[in-house]
């Protein structure tokens, strides 16, 4: 008897050790929790946090709870570096979840495909992330945020084909992400025949957008198109403001950030962006019980989530690569890339559902249709078009 019970103890621990009946499953979530862009990474985390909750409660994954391993990358790609080696060789995280900032991806996400250990990008945007291993014989990086060549032309569709303003400045940080979107901007405006009349840059932390605004100003600028990150966005509404020469504002979707619409004040009405999401009185009982979860939860600063978008990825991202390791059985780099990749079930999620929303050749999880134009009144974001405040599926 003692014998069988010793057999039996050892069995169990060896399939404790190979991961079979892990009680744990590992996630990453990486993210700018301090700093200018603290506002999305803190959005995502909490996004994710809730989600993961809610799964633990109803069971987990196959019996295993969800444990997240946090760590703030700050906006540095050197950072985001030390925290993916981190989390691979001593947490052991199974996928990681997260990334704001597309310099941070496209520096940190490598050792993630060396190690054979997916990564679901929720918010950076720059058009090539999915993309930045071509020739790799299997893809490990996802995303559920709209990317870039999404994002840009739905900019110049507004600017140039619905406002006819063709006379385009466009201002841009110096990051990968503004130079990256920038670039994706000027092949956008190019299928409608248009050429910028300015192309500013501007730096993290600059303070004074005169010098850029008055070119765009002198070139005789009708539309400022911007790709940008953090509050410089404000800079450049008030910058406008004080220089008593107010145009459109369009750019990408960060101008529903926090940090614009209050440093902004009145001066960013009007301020227009792609969005997969939009916190309002929502039509659907997802929405609904998503934002009442997350405001109970989180508590933010006068019921408005501080990135919409942001907590509305992070928290769809953790029921998506939940649904993989589910359909896998495994906890596994290549399987569960195998199950992101033909995904059985739809998931249910705040921003659309996803209905085999990956595939061997495209990593993307949302489309041009899944994207909306948002607006900036009275310190929110609202739906630009009315007929948008109704959720599609996918």
């Amino acid at each position: 008897m003692n014998i069988r019970h010793h057999i039996f103890a050892v069995a169990a621990a060896a399939m404790l050790t190979t991961g079979a009946y892990a009680a744990d499953i590992k996630l990453g979530v990486s993210g700018p929790f301090t700093g200018g862009s603290a506002s999305m990474g803190v959005s995502m985390r909490d996004g994710v946090r809730l989600a993961a909750k809610e799964i633990n409660a109803a069971g987990g994954i196959n019996g295993n709870k969800i444990v997240l391993v946090e760590r703030d990358d700050e906006a540095k790609n050197e950072r985001g570096v030390q925290i993916a080696q981190e989390l691979i060789n001593n947490e052991k995280v199974v996928a990681t979840l997260g990334y704001i900032n597309t310099g941070v991806a496209l520096a940190s996400q490598r050792f993630y495909q060396d190690a054979k250990i997916p990564v679901m990008n929720n918010v950076a945007t720059g058009s090539i992330l999915t993309k930045q291993f071509p020739n790799a014989p299997e893809n490990y990086v996802f995303r559920n945020a709209a990317p870039d060549n999404i994002q840009a032309p739905l900019i110049a569709k507004e600017a140039v084909e619905k406002r006819g303003l063709k006379k385009v400045a466009i201002l841009a940080d110096s990051t990968n992400y503004g130079q990256l979107g920038r670039e994706d901007l000027e092949k956008a405006l190019k299928g409608y025949g248009v050429t910028p009349v300015a192309v500013e840059k501007f730096n993290i932390g600059d303070v004074d957008m005169t010098s850029q605004l008055l070119k765009a100003k002198n070139a005789g600028a009708d539309v400022i198109l911007t790709y940008a990150i953090g509050p410089e966005l404000a800079q450049i509404a008030n910058g406008m403001a004080k220089l008593g020469w107010k145009k459109p504002m369009i750019g990408s979707w960060t101008l529903s950030m926090a940090s614009f619409i209050d440093t902004a004040g009145k001066n960013g009405n009007g301020a227009t962006m792609p969005q997969t999401y939009i916190q309002t009185p929502s039509t659907t009982a997802k929405r609904k019980a998503f934002q009442a979860a997350y405001l109970a939860e989180f508590k933010p600063k006068n019921n408005n989530i501080a990135s919409p978008v942001s907590a509305a990825q992070g928290y769809d991202s953790v029921y998506l690569l939940a649904a993989a390791i589910k359909q896998a059985n495994s906890t596994e780099g290549p399987k569960i890339v195998a199950a992101l990749q033909d995904l059985k079930t739809p998931v249910d999620g705040v921003v659309i559902t996803y209905n085999k929303p990956f595939s061997a050749t495209d990593h993307d999880a949302i489309k041009m249709k899944d994207v909306v134009m948002g607006v900036v009144e009275n310190g929110r974001v609202e739906f630009l078009n009315a007929e948008d405040a109704t959720p599609k599926k996918k």
